[in-house]
């Protein structure tokens, strides 16, 4: 089931995907904590915005070097354990959002992943449970200023800027890893690709490891890593992400300096 969160009319609301009708069945509230109560009103597609389907209240955990080659790119070995960090919430947009180029960097860089969203509460759960605590699916762009990152040694300010965390276009809450591929393209050009039983570290195992540091809360966030081909974005360019079985989320790219 693909779930969505738009604004129709000036107002936010929640929404199943119809695809045969290519409608939004209008959900009672957020399906996180409200369940899938419908109002019996039905949104066409193209007259709803999307947003960030979902804004993570608590935090947005990034997984580095989770494909091997992804790893030899960036002149390193794949970590024995995930490599976690913090982005804020505020970097977040929804689909079609600009990103900015900070005026601090003159190297942006995008990388394209899968995201796991968290559904309930999860502490020290076992890899055996750690899907239980998941509510879907969808796709992430862990955007990134490279020269800041090697420059400043560790990663907060690098990954940190706002629009750095572009999320959509929808949940998906039945989404088969095993079989989805990963693909990211800067103005139609294709520049990674792969496989998301690629990752190093696993789904359960992400999930698990970052509820061993951090109490999860519904709505937090975990990027899973990006595969190889990350490169530069500058103004002008549109960045597209597909994950299959989800589907694209599409960003332009916006100067800020």
């Amino acid at each position: 089931m693909k779930i969505a969160r738009f604004s129709h009319d000036g107002a936010l609301a929640f929404g199943i995907l119809d695809e045969e009708e290519r409608e939004w069945v209008v959900l009672a509230g957020d399906p996180m904590y409200a369940g899938y109560d419908t109002t019996g009103e039905r949104i066409k597609l193209t007259d709803a915005t999307l947003l960030a389907p979902v804004l993570p209240r608590s935090k947005v955990i990034g997984i580095g070097r989770n494909y091997r080659e992804h790893a030899h790119e960036m002149g390193s070995e794949p970590p024995e354990a995930p490599l976690m960090f913090l982005k804020p919430n505020t970097s977040v947009i929804g689909p079609d959002d600009p990103i900015v180029l900070p005026p601090q960097s003159s190297r942006v860089e995008h990388e394209g992943e899968l995201v796991v969203v968290i559904g309930k509460v999860a502490k020290g759960v076992s890899e055996e449970n750690a899907l239980d605590s998941v509510f879907g699916y969808t796709i992430g762009n862990d955007v990134t200023a490279r020269d800041l990152q090697r420059s400043d040694g560790q990663w907060a300010r690098a990954k940190g800027f706002d629009t750095f965390c572009p999320l959509g276009p929808v949940i998906e809450t039945e989404f088969d890893a095993a079989s989805a591929t990963i693909e990211t393209s800067v103005n139609g050009e294709v520049r990674q690709s792969g496989r998301i039983a690629e990752l190093i570290h696993g789904i359960p195992e992400l999930v698990a490891y970052a509820a061993s540091v951090w109490t999860l809360l519904p709505g937090d966030v975990i990027m899973t890593g990006t595969p190889a081909g990350v490169g530069p974005l500058i103004d002008g360019d549109r960045v597209d992400v597909s994950v299959s079985g989800i589907g694209t989320l599409s960003n332009p790219v916006r100067d800020g300096r």
